[in-house]
Parts: C-alpha cells; structure tokens; sequence
C-alpha cells in the first residue's frame, strides 16, 4: 500500500473516530446518567450511518433499527411505571414523520420517473420521530436538507462543476448527526430549564 493509499485510509477513519469521542463526550456531559449514555449510543449510531450513507449511498437497516429501538428503550426506562403506553409515543410520532416522507417519495418518483429520497431516509426518519419532538423534527429535517444543498453548492464550486437536478446527494449523511444534534439541543434545553429558579 502507497502512502497516499494509506492516508486515505486513516484521514477518514481518524475524522470518525475524532467525531465519535466529540459526540460521546458532549452526550455525556449534556446529559450524566442514563439519558447521557443512551445521547452516546445514539451519536454512535448516527455516525455510522452518515458514514456508510456517504460511501455507499445506502442506509443500514441494522443501524436504523437498533437506533429506534434504542428510542424505545429510551421511552420505557423513564417512564416505567406506565407500561407499553410509553412506547405509544415514540411509535406515533415515528408514524407521523414516516408517513409524510413515504408519501413524497412515492410522488416524487411518479411524478420524475426516478427516485429523490429513499427508503432509508424515510427510516431514518421515523427515528427521528421516534427520539425528538415533533417540533424539533421540522427543525432537525430542515437543517439537514438546507446541509445537503448547501454542501452540494460548495462542492459544485470547488470542482467548478454545472448544477445538476439529478445530482445524487447521500441524505443521511446530513440527517443522522442532525437527529443527535436535535438530541442534545432538547436535552440541554430541559436540563437548563429544570435548573433554572423558578
């Protein structure tokens, strides 16, 4: 292996690595105990998906589905004395942003006759439902898609390179650190909250 080879092996795997210790240790000291190490695993999670959604365009059904889950887990730890009806939010709010999402894939692929969002982006947009607010939801989906074409732009300029409207962009590269993002951002906002005097 060349030392070009290898720089391009290591350069990418140091950034990960560099950005998972960033991610856990913001979890955990947004959030000590529980809910800061379930913030760690979901930063985890959402890093390798960015991961292999920018090398392979594809999205892990494993990685989506340990992540909702994990949202699951989430729910009934904190609340168990109220049983399954914990889990009924979580599910109806991954419901309520899956749907959508669904809907306008279909569409989008009647109407252009090719696809403009994935399957995997529908699921991992029921994870985001299934961990945020719907409130953070809209503004988690919104700085994703303003990421993408703002990434999109940049690159275009750098390669110098004409705008295509049928140009693949790796969505949940943007979506997946954007759900932990809205992760932390309601988390430091109830933390900060509770700690205020009333």
């Amino acid at each position: 292996m060349t030392d070009e080879a290898a720089h391009e092996e290591t350069g990418p795997a140091l950034a990960l690595s560099v950005a998972l210790l960033l991610g856990v240790f913001a979890s955990l000291v947004t959030a000590p105990g529980a809910e800061g190490i379930f913030g760690a695993y979901l930063a985890a999670l959402m890093l390798a998906i960015a991961a292999n959604d920018a090398r392979h365009f594809l999205i892990p059904n494993e990685l989506t589905a340990t992540a909702f889950a994990l949202a699951l887990l989430r729910a009934g730890a904190f609340v168990p004395d109220v049983g399954v009806e914990a889990l009924l939010w979580p599910v109806a709010r991954a419901a309520a942003v899956a749907l959508p999402l669904l809907l306008l894939m279909v569409s989008y692929r009647r109407w252009r006759g090719r696809d403009g969002l994935g399957l995997g982006d529908v699921k991992l947009g029921a994870v985001c439902g299934a961990w945020l607010d719907l409130a953070t939801v809209v503004a988690v989906i919104e700085l994703a898609a303003l990421a993408a074409i703002a990434a999109y732009l940049a690159n275009a300029a750098l390669r110098r390179e004409r705008l295509r409207g049928t140009a693949f962009l790796p969505f949940g590269l943007f979506l997946a650190p954007a759900i932990w993002i809205g992760w932390l951002g309601e988390t430091w906002y109830a933390n900060w909250l509770g700690g205020w005097p009333g």
